[in-house]
């Protein structure tokens, strides 16, 4: 039989009305007493009726994700920070995922249809045009605009058009003429977002813009292909990847052509996965702080949700530039 609020109360030693603040994330409770009601929550395995909470608040206390269901490092601990920031927070997380050749759309009413307060758009998988939404709570995106006809929205997440920017820039900072590039798949608002910081520092520097490699799907396979492409050219000197993984490949296909690292290309990832700093050499990659994306996107989307100001602009950088052995000045001789 389910356990009720009464006997959370009444094992807490508190009243309904204070189990009832905890269980929604109210303040006017203090540390002490919640930590108990909590440790009571959790000792009987108490579970909210959300129904019942939704008709008497006239919210869910849940937050709506949409995502493409992978076990890549970028978006997986995205989703692992989004949630817990959403938890702190005293929401609850629901998950949608995108599939190749299925509209966005479908993720978003399928979680509407589940009762939430707001959504967040984490990577979904998209066609690449404008992304129009109808949607009756809030909607905060990581990547890209959207076009909502019906709510508000935002756009709050790591500038990965930036981040490209200074990876290139680094490189070219080196000395290399150029930086030749690996791109991920272009259904996904990072690859997109990557390719172009990379084309704007390239001509911010007035340096020309080589031809892309082969597109990758961020496994090290995929980087291993396009990177035994570019050690055919003698002129490579310096690969921005669109992601740690596929740069490994490319590390490997370098190597087996005898291309030195950093002496011959020098080469930059980003994500910085666990193993970047373990590679041989360490990988230089551009690092993103998942729990500073999350917290920020979480903060913006529930004071949308209750009608507070938005919360002041982090001052934690989403991204920075890590420099490791795997990149250095482009030879004179």
């Amino acid at each position: 039989m389910a356990t009720t609020m009464t006997e959370v109360a009444r094992a807490a030693g508190v009243s309904q009305k204070t189990v009832s603040r905890v269980v929604n994330g109210e303040p006017h409770v203090s540390p002490e007493v919640r930590d108990r009601v909590l440790r009571v929550i959790r000792e009987l395995d108490y579970r909210p009726n959300n129904a019942a909470r939704a008709l008497l608040l006239g919210r869910y206390r849940r937050i709506g994700v949409v995502s493409l269901g992978t076990a890549l490092y970028g978006p997986s601990t995205l989703l692992i920070t989004l949630e817990r920031a959403m938890q702190r927070a005293g929401y609850s997380f629901a998950l949608a995922s995108t599939l190749e050749g299925q509209p966005v759309s479908v993720a978003v009413e399928a979680l509407l249809k589940q009762g939430v307060d707001g959504i967040v758009l984490s990577e979904p998988i998209d066609d690449g045009t404008p992304l129009r939404l109808s949607a009756d709570v809030p909607v905060v995106s990581l990547g890209e605009g959207v076009d909502l006809t019906e709510g508000v929205g935002a756009v709050v997440g790591a500038d990965g058009v930036a981040a490209a920017r200074i990876a290139t820039e680094h490189l070219l900072s080196l000395g290399h003429r150029t930086v030749w590039h690996i791109p991920g798949p272009q259904n996904w608002w990072a690859a997109r977002d990557r390719l172009r910081g990379w084309r704007e520092a390239l001509a911010a520097a007035g340096a020309p813009e080589p031809p892309l490699a082969t597109e990758g799907d961020w496994s090290p396979a995929a980087g291993y292909t396009a990177g035994r492409q570019l050690a055919r050219l003698a002129d490579v000197t310096a690969v921005f990847v669109a992601n740690d993984d596929m740069a490994i490949g490319a590390l490997h296909a370098f190597t087996e052509a005898g291309r030195s690292v950093p002496d011959d290309i020098s080469v930059i990832g980003y994500d910085d996965i666990p193993a970047a700093a373990h590679l041989s050499p360490p990988l230089t990659t551009v690092r993103q702080n998942f729990t500073a994306v999350a917290d920020r996107a979480v903060d913006h989307l529930i004071a949308l949700i209750e009608g507070r100001p938005e919360p002041a602009e982090p001052t934690e950088p989403a991204v920075e530039l890590t420099v490791r052995a795997s990149t250095g000045p482009v030879r004179t001789t």
